[in-house]
């Protein structure tokens, strides 16, 4: 080689004292599949990808945000969520350290309880004897719900760390809205062949098809295909508003808001039917739907699906009767006892957590680590035995012990105390003024987006009030900062009266001088 191509020569050498070596790590790595290999595996792939996280590690946090993924390769297998949101976080720090002018979206209103929350989470933790992580060799469980709970929160940080230019809004709400797709995938798991095993260790299966591998449509549970149709139903809305959908001519619009209505309910959950009627409901009075001529066809339709329902409610999917079960109508009583025997476990759970459980936890909080104790506990005459009293089933006792008490307040007051229903009402009544002021005073191209940002957060949070809605706080805290973050991001912070005025002079364009024209002269005599 030429001496004067050294620098082609150094890093020719540079190239291969790093690519050598990996090759051989790889390969003696591939020798043997264990659980270590694949995370080294997964490890140098990550190396090897890292450039395009540095570039597009935005768009994959709001992809994954209700992506089901799970990244089976790192311990105790977390959702790939969890592993953007870190990801997030770190690009964000360097970018600050290299670039000190570096700053995301000011919101005092929403980080101060943020931060409440976060100390009461910590100061938790360590009057409990720590968080406890297993899967990390630790005799307690439940530290994982600590780091869900904790990057949950953080995430907010990371959500607002740039604001989305607006000719990116709807791209960018498309990767957070759609990512909920990928949940359909699991469903197939019972009736995939043998050789596409590995395709579930990322999409997990739902768990609607049980032990026996029974698949029918309309029969079994589809919790993916629900989450599918859902999710598909929200961004419809939320990309073209109804007046979009009804009023553009295009006639496959409406066709498909009514497929993906249906196919939401094949995963046989009354929330997954109530959300969207009432995301279709509100979306009918804020866009003024009734001052339209739609308003007649709407009535008139309505109408006609209640007589065609009403007569053969029994003939449909008995997932979609099961989600109908708390209308007044004339059911299989199997699919109505189904339902009724989860509400019943719901309300005996929460009568033994009130006599039990939250007497003993008011003023402090337990957390979230588990301990043998706890375990014991199942054998007693505790909160977590009534929970299975109503069938005996051992599995949904386990569910009470672990804290996933489908009911928002309690899973609040249990682990965090008073301290904790006090902190999240603040935190809930200032994000919902913050989706609000968005939707009322944010730009006009954007008032679809706004919307369902807005009411997605307050059907959550009013659910919490009344003490019917939610899973577990360490989990929806996901849900709730993720609609409040997009909404500052898509808005560039928090939208006031004064926002459109500013908007359309900073969009104004000065007009240009008029150039003076010369007067011609009458020419003169010669």
């Amino acid at each position: 080689m030429n001496s004067n191509n050294a620098p082609e020569l150094i890093r020719s050498l540079v190239v291969y004292a790093i690519c050598i070596p990996l090759a051989i790590v790889l390969g003696y790595s591939l020798t043997d599949i264990t659980y270590g290999s694949i995370s080294m595996v997964a490890l140098l792939a990550t190396f090897l990808v890292l450039p395009l996280l540095l570039k597009f590690h935005y768009p994959l946090l709001l992809f994954s945000w209700h992506a089901s993924i799970w990244l089976f390769f790192v311990k105790a297998s977390p959702q790939l969520w969890l592993a953007a949101v870190a990801i997030s976080l770190v690009i964000i720090v360097l970018e600050k350290v290299i670039a000190r002018e570096t700053s995301y979206i000011s919101v005092p209103s929403v980080v101060w309880p943020l931060a409440a929350m976060l100390a009461l989470v910590f100061l938790t933790a360590k009057l409990n004897g720590g968080m406890g992580l297993h899967s990390a060799g630790s005799s307690v469980y439940g530290g994982k719900k600590y780091i869900i709970l904790i990057l949950g929160m953080l995430s907010y940080f990371a959500l607002v760390s740039k604001p989305i230019p607006p000719e990116k809004a709807r791209k960018y709400a498309a990767l957070f809205i759609l990512g909920g797709l990928t949940a359909i995938i699991g469903d197939f798991a019972y009736i995939a062949p043998r050789w596409m095993t590995p395709v579930f260790w990322v999409f997990p299966p739902s768990g609607g098809a049980g032990a026996d591998n029974a698949f029918e449509i309309g029969v079994t549970r589809l919790a993916g295909a629900g989450a599918f149709g859902v999710a598909a139903f929200t961004w419809l809305i939320a990309n073209y508003g109804l007046r979009g959908i009804f009023l553009s001519g295009k006639i496959w619009r409406p066709l498909l808001l009514v497929l993906m209505f249906f196919v939401g309910t094949l995963g046989g959950f009354r929330s997954s039917l109530f959300l969207m009627i009432a995301v279709f409901a509100a979306a009918f009075f804020a866009e003024k739907i009734y001052q339209t001529w739609l308003v007649a066809p709407a009535v008139l339709g309505g109408l006609c699906l209640a007589l065609i329902i009403i007569p053969t409610a029994r003939q449909l999917p008995f997932t979609a009767q099961r989600a109908m079960a708390f209308l007044p109508l004339n059911l299989d009583p199997e699919a109505v006892a189904a339902a009724q025997d989860s509400t019943d476990w719901r309300f005996n759970m929460w009568a033994g957590l009130m006599e039990h459980e939250v007497p003993d936890h008011l003023w402090k909080g337990k957390g979230y680590a588990l301990s043998k104790d706890d375990f014991d506990e199942m054998e007693g005459q505790t909160a977590f035995v009534t929970a299975g009293a109503g069938n005996g089933n051992v599995a949904q006792q386990g569910l009470a012990l672990a804290g996933d008490y489908h009911n928002g307040m309690l899973s609040l007051v249990i682990p965090l105390g008073v301290y904790g229903v006090v902190i999240f009402l603040w935190f809930g009544f200032a994000g919902l003024r913050v989706v609000w002021l968005n939707f009322k005073y944010g730009r006009p191209e954007l008032r679809t987006l706004n919307f369902i940002m807005f009411i997605m957060f307050f059907i959550e949070f009013v659910s919490y009030l009344s003490c019917v809605g939610g899973l577990a706080f360490s989990t929806d805290i996901n849900w709730f900062i993720g609609y409040l973050g997009m909404s500052i991001a898509l808005n560039h912070g928090v939208c006031n009266k004064n926002s459109q005025r500013i908007l359309e002079e900073s969009m104004a364009v000065e007009e240009p001088p008029a150039i003076e024209q010369p007067q011609l002269q009458p020419a003169g005599r010669v």
